[in-house]
Parts: C-alpha cells; sequence; structure tokens
C-alpha cells in the first residue's frame, strides 16, 4: 500500500535519560513540569473574583475588564503557535526561562499599573507565560516515546488539576484581605519560584536543532499535511471545547435555572475537575500499555456517555443541581483520559517538529474551545433552561469519537 511521506510517523524508540533534581544536566523532574503547567493555569483565572473590584479601581465598566480575560486568551493562542517552533530551533530551556522573566517582569507591570490600558497592555504580557505548558509537554516527548510520554503527561496534568479548581477560591480570599492586587502579588511570588525552580532543575531536551528560524517555521506545512495530526489535534480540540462549553453556560444554569448561592455553585462548579483527575490518574497508569489512541477512544466514549445520561434526565423532568453538576464529572473523567493522550499523539506525528505541534495544537484547542464557550452563552438566555447547554455539549462529545476512529484507520493503514 502505498503511503506518501509527509503522512508518515517517525518514531523512534527512546530510552528515557535518568533525571536528577536540581540538576540542570539532565530532564527536568516531574514536580519541575507540574509546576510549570500550573503557573500557566494559576494566571489564567486566580483573579477572577477581584475583577468587580478592578472595575471599581480603575473606573471602568465589566465589559472592558472583560478583556483581561478574552484578549489574554487570544494572545494566549497565537503565542503558541510561534512558542513551539521557536523552541524547535532555540532550545526548550532558554525559551522557557526567557518566557519566565517577561512574565514576571509583566505582573510587576499589573502590579504598578495606573490605568485601565497599562494594566490591560502588561495583561497580555502575561500570557507569554503559557510557554510554560507548551514548553513542559514538549520536553517530555522530547526524551519520552509517544506512549510513555502520554502516561507522563497524564500525570503532570494529574498534578496541577487543582490549581484551576482552588485558584479561584484563593483569589477571593486574597481579593478580601488584601484588594485586587493580593492574586497578582500570588502570581508574582510563583512566577519567581517556577523561575528559580526551572532555572536550577530543566536540563535542555532538544538536541537536534539545526537550521535557521526561517527554515524552522517553513518546516510547519510538513506539519499541515499530516493528517493524524489534525485526526489528534480535532479529538482535543472537541473534548476541551465541550468543556469551554461548561464553563460558559454551567454558571448561568446553577444561578438562573437552579437557583444556587454563589457559595453553592462554587462547590457544584468544581465537579469535572473530580473526574478529570482521576481520568489523569488513568492515563498516567495505563497510556503507555494501552497506547494512545485506545485511551483517547474510551475516554470519548466516557464523555458521550454521560451526557446522553444527562439528556436522558433532562428529558425525564429529573434534573436538578446534583443531577447536572454530577453528570460532568463523566465529561471530567473522559477528558482526563482523552487529553494527555491526544496532547502525545499531536506531538508524535512529526517528532522533530513536537514544540511546533504543541503550540499549534494548543491554540487550536483553546480557539475552538473560546468558540463553543461564545456559543453557550450566546444560545442561554432567561427561560431557556439547561436544554442548549445540554444539546451542544451532547453533539460536540459525540463527535469526539469520529476522529479517533479516522486516527486508528489511518495507523493501520501505515502499519498495513
Amino acid at each position: 500500500m502505498h503511503m506518501s511521506k509527509a503522512d508518515h510517523a517517525v518514531t523512534p524508540p527512546l530510552v528515557p535519560p535518568q533525571t536528577v533534581f536540581l540538576n540542570r544536566n539532565t530532564p527536568p523532574h516531574v514536580a519541575t513540569l507540574v509546576a510549570q503547567a500550573s503557573i500557566a493555569a494559576l494566571s489564567m483565572n486566580v483573579f477572577l473574583p477581584s475583577l468587580p473590584s478592578m472595575v471599581i479601581y480603575f473606573d471602568t465598566t465589566y465589559s472592558v475588564m472583560q478583556l483581561s480575560v478574552s484578549l489574554y486568551l487570544a494572545v494566549n493562542a497565537v503565542l503558541q503557535v510561534f512558542i513551539g517552533t521557536i523552541s524547535d530551533r532555540y532550545g526548550r530551556r532558554p525559551v522557557l526561562l526567557a518566557s519566565l522573566v517577561v512574565f514576571v517582569v509583566a505582573t510587576a507591570g499589573t502590579l504598578l499599573a495606573p490605568d485601565t490600558t497599562t494594566f490591560l497592555v502588561f495583561r497580555m504580557m502575561q500570557a507569554l507565560v503559557v510557554s510554560a505548558m507548551v514548553l513542559s509537554r514538549a520536553s517530555i516527548r522530547d526524551v519520552l516515546d509517544e506512549n510513555a510520554a502520554a502516561s507522563r503527561i497524564g500525570y503532570v496534568t494529574m498534578g496541577m488539576a487543582l490549581v484551576p479548581m482552588i485558584a479561584p477560591a484563593i483569589g477571593g480570599f486574597l481579593d478580601e484581605a488584601f484588594g485586587w492586587r493580593g492574586s497578582f502579588v500570588l502570581m508574582l511570588l510563583a512566577g519567581i519560584g517556577v523561575l528559580a525552580l526551572s532555572w536550577a532543575d530543566m536540563g535542555e531536551t532538544k538536541h537536534d536543532r539545526s537550521g535557521s528560524l526561517r527554515q524552522q517555521f517553513a518546516t510547519m506545512p510538513e506539519l499541515i499535511r499530516a493528517r493524524r495530526f489534525w485526526g489528534y489535534c480535532a479529538s482535543a480540540t472537541l473534548a476541551s471545547g465541550a468543556f469551554f462549553a461548561y464553563l460558559g453556560g454551567a454558571p448561568f444554569v446553577g444561578s438562573q435555572v437552579f437557583e444556587l448561592s454563589p457559595s453553592q455553585l462554587g462547590m457544584y462548579f468544581g465537579a469535572p475537575a473530580l473526574g478529570y483527575a482521576f481520568g489523569n490518574f488513568l492515563s498516567g497508569r495505563y497510556a503507555a500499555r494501552f497506547g494512545i489512541n485506545m485511551m483517547i477512544l474510551v475516554g470519548s466514549i466516557i464523555g458521550f456517555a454521560g451526557m446522553i445520561l444527562l439528556a436522558l434526565l433532562y428529558m425525564a423532568g429529573v434534573l436538578s443541581a446534583p443531577v447536572f453538576f454530577g453528570c460532568f464529572i463523566m465529561i471530567g473523567l473522559g477528558n482526563g483520559m482523552l487529553l494527555p493522550s491526544a496532547t502525545s499523539g499531536m506531538m508524535s506525528v512529526r517528532p522533530h517538529l513536537a514544540g511546533t505541534a504543541s503550540g499549534m495544537g494548543g491554540a487550536i484547542m483553546i480557539g475552538g474551545g473560546a468558540a463553543l464557550s461564545a456559543l453557550a452563552g450566546a444560545l442561554l438566555t432567561p427561560g431557556s433552561g439547561a436544554g442548549p447547554l445540554i444539546w451542544v455539549m451532547l453533539a460536540t462529545t459525540r463527535m469526539t469519537i469520529v476522529p479517533v476512529l479516522y486516527v486508528m484507520h489511518r495507523a493501520r493503514q501505515i502499519n498495513a
């Protein structure tokens, strides 16, 4: 069977080098990888409870202050396209350390900003911290094969899963105790800590760096032509998009449909994180044994099953807050199994372009997720009930199964 060179995956067997903690000559320790991924998650949402007080402090409107979220995500997505490719040329360590330095400086700038415009400029600069997420994944793939990398990414993601779950609660406490700057002081201290840890522990993992930066960007079409890359990317985008839709719609459903208080909503809202952490554990435990494609398939089926159950309960008229949010634990479980393997798969189609794949895939995931979040928010109106969110997520989780089936079919063709 004739196979195009562009779509043939070359995955050399990798023998993982020994990792020594706080040694700059060995690959980063798992604790360092967790810290790097966590600082990116912390920066995204720890300050959200402070938005109302920031509106008052800067004497602006909520819609303008909300740009600190939407513009941050937009810059975050764009940067991911370039960070991976640049690190493929210059190495993971120097690019990550430089990005963390910029993050620390930008965070200090947000604390000193005298007006909204200055604050938003420094907030956009903070988005460079996304390199910590992109390059922690790429450094794993540099030294491990695709199945072992999925396992390691699963453990790293499990370790950082607590951050987006507890960060808003911490941010709310800091806002009450110290004002809106409390969350940004926490970011500043965390940034300095992760920078110091990365400097002391993160050895270079990208050693085959040949060609100019222009030549490095010229290799992107090779990745774009790889059909299996798009299959893995579609699985990850749809799965994360379902969760983004939840983020965009669940607060409305909780407050308007179930009339939950803010504290009750906060308690229920973290339900998917419980399933996500357990799914990450299963990914870390079994991805190397069963392979990434099987983990993606099982994860997508579990997520779809959770939405089928929720839709049936909704149509039966037995929907309540515990039922509604409880079903989303299955979405979290499925995503926890799916996303580490899909991420590893994206970087494994072209191992020599792992950084580029990590960045491009991450940008597409955020862009697609943000679109589904906006769709869910637009469909939910007073009197609509929970139905629009349920139907959007049911369709999304169903579509998640299709790309992995194509990837498995394509893999059989290549190996035939």
